[in-house]
């Protein structure tokens, strides 16, 4: 019977990731022969070949990219494996690392992390970017946890799971002025500045279709793919601004800025996404269990149309 061999394992990860013996065995310190010898161990083992040269390279047969998908399932593994054994052995406080792309709604976040703050068992680690480097970080096992606006596709190499929190609608929302006419929806666009999201925003797309079926060509005051910019020019533009109510929750509520119109059909989505690894970080869950109960037990947003 045969048993495979953990160093085989990194030695062919290796050879794969660099798309050469020499490189590979530059890389680890260690001869070009031994890294040879090593691979060829590994083959006999499995009863594959994982290699084919080609031009010089050494590309992965079908064997070889299957054994590298578990290749890196497991030194996955093992590095949870040893980051949790650290933790136990040094008895540090618990870590809960989240990752929040710049376009999310900073209320929202804050309404996420909520149940943490305060909390003396644990260290909160808070990184924002975009959905890009989120997604390698997660993938890198710097982060345990994304916060978006949009899901990510799963796939076999990378099983992100997304998990719905929040569905909100998004209205158009304006400064407090008198003598404020009620605002017709959609005409009133034809003649009224608007600040939008930009074109990157799933709003923006559905904002975008439903102004032309309607025949409207908006003025367009500004283009914002930042919600923490998204907020303070709804504060100062002097028309109306495309957001979901709750980036502009604390204005409507002090009456800086009122609802002039909510577009139900348009929901801002919110997720967190989570890679699947065998020992996930319990508060991630308790966090992701606590904002959907919230997201259920919620009442309407503040403000009221004007």
């Amino acid at each position: 019977m045969s048993f495979l061999n953990y160093h085989h394992l990194r030695y062919f990860r290796a050879i794969a990731t660099e798309g050469s013996l020499t490189r590979a065995a530059q890389h680890l310190k260690i001869s070009q022969s031994a890294m040879s010898v090593q691979l060829r161990q590994l083959e006999e083992s499995l009863g594959q070949r994982l290699f084919e040269r080609e031009h010089k390279a050494l590309v992965l047969t079908e064997s070889g990219r299957i054994a590298l998908e578990y290749a890196n399932s497991i030194f996955r593994s093992g590095e949870e494996l040893s980051d949790i054994m650290r933790q136990r052995i040094s008895r540090r406080r618990s870590a809960v690392r989240i990752g929040a792309v710049a376009t999310l709604s900073r209320n929202f976040q804050l309404s996420f992390l909520r149940p943490l703050i305060g909390r003396d068992d644990l260290d909160l680690i808070i990184h924002s970017g975009t959905l890009r480097e989120m997604l390698v970080q997660l993938q890198a096992h710097t982060l345990d946890v994304v916060l978006s606006n949009m899901p990510v596709r799963r796939d076999a190499e990378t099983g992100w799971h997304s998990h719905l929190l929040d569905e909100q609608p998004v209205s158009l929302v304006g400064r407090r002025r008198r003598g404020l006419r009620p605002f017709q929806f959609p005409e009133d666009l034809r003649t009224t500045p608007v600040v939008l999201p930009s074109l990157e925003s799933n709003v923006r797309v559905a904002f975008d279709l439903l102004l032309d079926q309607h025949g409207i060509r908006p003025l367009i005051a500004a283009e914002i793919d930042d919600m923490a910019m998204l907020r303070l020019m709804a504060r100062e533009s002097q028309g109306v601004t495309l957001v979901p109510p709750v980036v502009v929750q604390d204005e409507l509520e002090s009456g800086v800025l009122v609802e002039r119109h909510r577009l139900p059909r348009i929901k801002e989505a919110f997720y967190a996404i989570t890679p699947s690894r065998q020992f996930p970080n319990p508060t991630v869950k308790e966090l992701v269990t606590h904002q959907k109960r919230a997201a259920r037990a919620a009442p309407e947003s503040p403000g009221s149309p004007a």
